[in-house]
Formats: C-alpha cells, structure tokens, sequence
C-alpha cells in the first residue's frame, strides 16, 4: 500500500513539473529547452526531439533536441507520414516501437545514435497538428501507457510554443509585409506638404489600415487612405493586394469613383469575404481643385487657410466587399487654396468605446488647424488620448504650400474675342513645342484651349483672358466675365452629359482630351484651367 501511494506521489510530482505555471512565461526557446530537460529527468532517456509543422511544406522540422542536437543543426526535415515521426503526425496518435530497425526511420542521425526504442506522441493545438514529440532509449524498453500519458501531457504544455511560434511567424512577416507598403518617407510632392503617421492598435502590430500618395503621369496627384477590416497578417495581405489594384486602376480611371468601382469589382471576385473603406482623392496638378470619392469611409477634415475647420461635405458610398454594387458611385468637386490644410484618417482615430463617434469627430475638428501638416499629425497624435486606442490609426495630412505648385513662368498672356483666334492658336502650339508638349498632346492641348476659349466668347461675355504658365507641367488658364455654371456637370469623364448649362458640349469635350480640367465658377466670372503633362 505504501509503494502504490508512493508511485502515485511521484506520478503527480512528474505531472506538476511539466504544468508548472511558470513556463508560459517562458519564450519558445527558453519553453522547449526547458521542456527537454524535464523529460530527462522524469523519464530516463537517452533522447529527445521537438519537431514542428511547415504547414505550406507538409514537413516536420527538427526545432528542439536533447541527444540529437545535429538534427536541428542541419535543418532536418521529415514529410508528414514518412518515418518514425511522420507516421505520429499521419495518424495524430502515439506510436511505440520497441524494437527499431532500420525501416522504421528516416534520420540518419538517429541510426547512427542506436537508439532501440521509441515513443512518439502528436502535438495538437485545437485540433490541428502543430508537430510531433519524440523519446528514445539507447536500450530496449518497453514504453507503457503512463509513459504516453506523461509525454503527452508534454506535448500538450509544448503546443503553446507551436501557437507561440505561429503568432511570430505571422507578426514578423506582417511587419515586413506593413513596413514594405507604408513608406518610411513620402515623396516629394510639389506645392503640396505631406505627413503620415500609422499606429497599431494591437498587439501584432499590424492591421489593414494604409495610406498612399502618388503622382500620376497627366500630373494628378493621387492620395488613398483605407481600411480593411481585421487585423494581422490576412488583413496585411489584402491590404497590400487592394494598394497594388489602386495603384494599377488609377493609371486607367479618370476619376475616383472610377477607380473605386473597379476595386469592388476585384474584391468582390478575387478577395471574397474581405470588407473595406477607402478614401481616394485626385488633386489637380497645379493643386486647386481635388476630386473626392469615398467608400464607406469617414470624410476628410479640411481646415481653410484663414478659416473654419470642417468634414468635408462629401457624400459617403458603400464600403467595397459588400457583394454586387447598390449605386453609381460618386465624386465631389472640393476647392484646395493656398494654405488649406486637408486631414484623411481611419476610424480608429476617432472611435472610442462608450461613446458616439461625433464625439471623435468634433475632438478631430477642434484639433486641426491649418498649420504644416507634420506639425498636425503631431499635435493630433498627442492630444486625441490614443492611449486608449483599439483600432489601428493610418493618419495622412496635406496642405497647400503656395498659389502655383506646379506651375512657375507666364510664358503668354493674351486677351481674346471672336476674332484671330488662328493666330492665337498657333502662339499657343509654339509655346507648347517650347515646353516639351508636342505630336498629339500638343494637338489635344491646343483643341482643348480652343474649345474653352469659343465657350468664353458665347457665353462669358464675348471674349476673355488666356494665360500660360510653364514650370513642371504647362498650364492654361482662360478666364471671362460670364454668369458662372455648375463645375461638376463636366467632371465626369464616364458618360455625356445629358445637357449643359450652355446648351453646348465645347467643356466635355475639352475635359476628355485634357489630361486635366479644372473650373472655378461664380456670379463674378470663370475660369478655366487645363493641363499638359509634360
């Protein structure tokens, strides 16, 4: 009776050792080393080997050993269902040989050691194969069921370094994935100042939130700010997939809300399940104007130089994700003056627990002000209590550096009216020419301007002003004193307009040769911007 109460005390002695609270404090070497030395000492053998999963590979990997410490120095590898320890991960049940021969194993290491009994148990974490723990004896042994119940409660406790291990993987390899997409420093934009700030929410350290600035070939200057819903190396992935199609479809869309359309279309197809807002804005190039389309995602704040701080007055369509489209999405035409300051977000700046997001909002709004943006995004990150964040934050600010960021010298500047525009067309070829725009940019530059300038003599009071400013792109401005219209009737490059103010189509036409287009309209007059890239 004594020796069975013994036995059973040095049972439970065994079991506390290996359930010892303390080595989930430990990291996955410091867990496996320690485990290793344990089953030494509890059990009595001469061997032992940690092998875990290569799930995309199917193979085991040689991790951890006691007594056959060159497997994991050359890298050892065993395929799922081959040997001694791909038959435990086959079967995902304990194996015992007693007797060893050489068909039973693959390791060469092994063989050569002599080992002459096995025990081997699978390392599961929720079900799923996670590796495989193996022990071995120099001499022949007969391993009983104690022997499995011990081991596996092992492997059990060592399934923590598999979920340890995993969560690493996946952190280290979404942080590089992060770390290659948001840029270490953004560019060097002209006429424009730009600063970003990104900021995990949790404790992987990455998400699905981004943010991009990019300078297209006509000169626009394209600016996104997404999130997609989620958080870690999935949400990293796609996120990463979204920035590259953005990327490619605004090289082909004219405007925002093209590009957006497109997106949905690909995340629909190709990344079924994932949901995203996205914030894409095109701002002219020589910086005037922006075009805005969102999708499920928070309007910008615009702080005016000069002026109030306020959302912009965008309206907001559905996130992408959502299955098959539910409207046309939109565009809006916003005015970007000289020291406006624009902010674009994700939700996780705003959002708190317990509490409406206007709260958020109106913290934003108090908090932006038309400074330089690096100074913004400072104080924004400072002061918006981010130490109770939940979300990841991708934060981007621009502002407005000066009146002509693109364009630098008046290269002509006539007055105009219904008569000797021949004349005036071929001044503006020279200049064109002069200015590197030639074959049929300089055509459709030259078609455009006319076009304008026939609008102006109709319907802005007979004649005008034309301006041409010359730097990093050419740049056409043709003002008259005309009564002004709604802009946004010719911004829409997908379809034509069903009617225009003017009754005519010289200003759609125009907008459609033009790598840009931009109007500024009042009781006092219009003016008409167009844009060749050089």
């Amino acid at each position: 009776m004594v020796g069975a109460e013994a036995g059973s005390d040095e049972r439970l002695r065994r079991f506390e050792a290996v359930t010892d609270a303390a080595l989930a404090r430990l990291d996955v070497e410091e867990l496996l080393a320690t485990l290793l030395d344990r089953i030494r000492d509890l059990m009595d053998v001469d061997t032992a080997v940690f092998l875990l999963l290569d799930p995309h590979a199917q193979q085991l990997i040689a991790t951890a050993s006691w007594g056959l410490e060159e497997e994991v120095r050359q890298g050892f590898r065993v395929a799922v269902g081959h040997g001694f320890a791909g038959r435990v991960a086959r079967d995902r049940a304990p194996v015992i040989l007693d007797e060893v021969t050489a068909a039973d194993v693959v390791s060469p290491i092994l063989r050569a050691k002599g080992v002459r009994s096995l025990l081997g148990v699978p390392i599961l974490q929720r079900g799923e194969l996670v590796g495989v723990l193996h022990i071995g004896s120099l001499r022949p042994r007969a391993f009983n069921t104690d022997d499995i119940k011990l081991l596996q409660l092992v492997a059990d406790r060592a399934s923590l370094a598999g979920q340890i291990r995993s969560h690493d993987v996946d952190r280290t390899a979404a942080l590089a994935l992060q770390r290659s997409l948001l840029p270490t420093r953004l560019p060097e934009v002209a006429g424009v100042e730009l600063a970003a700030r990104y900021v995990p929410g949790h404790d992987a350290g990455v998400g699905g939130d981004w943010y991009d600035v990019f300078t297209l070939p006509s000169g626009w200057l394209g600016v996104v700010v997404g999130d997609v819903s989620g958080h870690g190396l999935r949400s990293a992935v796609v996120m990463g997939r979204l920035r590259s199609a953005l990327r490619a479809y605004a090289l082909i869309c004219a405007d925002p809300a093209d590009a957006l359309s497109h997106l949905d279309r690909k995340i629909n197809h190709f990344e079924a399940g994932s949901l995203a807002t996205v914030l894409y804005a095109m701002i002219t190039p020589d910086r005037s104007t922006m075009l805005v389309s969102l999708a499920g995602h928070p309007p910008p704040m615009l702080a005016r130089a000069g002026g109030a701080t306020a959302q912009v007055p965008v309206p907001t369509d559905f996130p992408l994700g959502l299955g098959r489209p539910r409207q046309n999405r939109r565009n809006t035409t916003i005015a970007f003056a000289p020291g406006d300051l624009l902010v674009c977000y994700t939700d996780g700046l705003v959002e708190r627990r317990g509490e409406l997001i206007d709260e958020g909002l109106e913290r934003l709004r108090a908090a932006v002000t038309p400074s330089p943006a690096e100074e913004v995004c400072a104080t924004l990150m400072a002061s918006l209590g981010l130490e109770q964040r939940t979300d990841d934050i991708a934060l981007l600010a621009l502002r407005r550096s000066g009146a002509r960021p693109a364009t630098e010298d008046l290269l002509l500047c006539e007055p105009f009216d219904g008569t000797g525009f021949a004349s005036l067309r071929r001044r503006v070829y020279a200049v064109a020419d002069s200015a590197g725009v030639r074959g049929t940019r300089a055509d459709d530059f030259v078609t455009a301007v006319n076009e304008v300038m026939t609008n102006a003599v109709r319907h802005g009071g007979g004649g005008g002003e034309l301006r041409l400013w010359g730097g990093d792109v050419l740049l056409c401005e043709i003002s008259d004193r005309g009564q002004g219209f709604p802009a946004e009737t010719y911004l829409d490059r997908r379809e034509r307009p069903v009617a225009t103010p003017t009754g005519g189509m010289g200003l759609w036409i125009a907008q459609q040769i033009s790598d840009s287009l931009a109007i500024e309209s009042g009781p006092g007059g219009t003016t008409v911007r167009i844009v060749a890239a050089r």
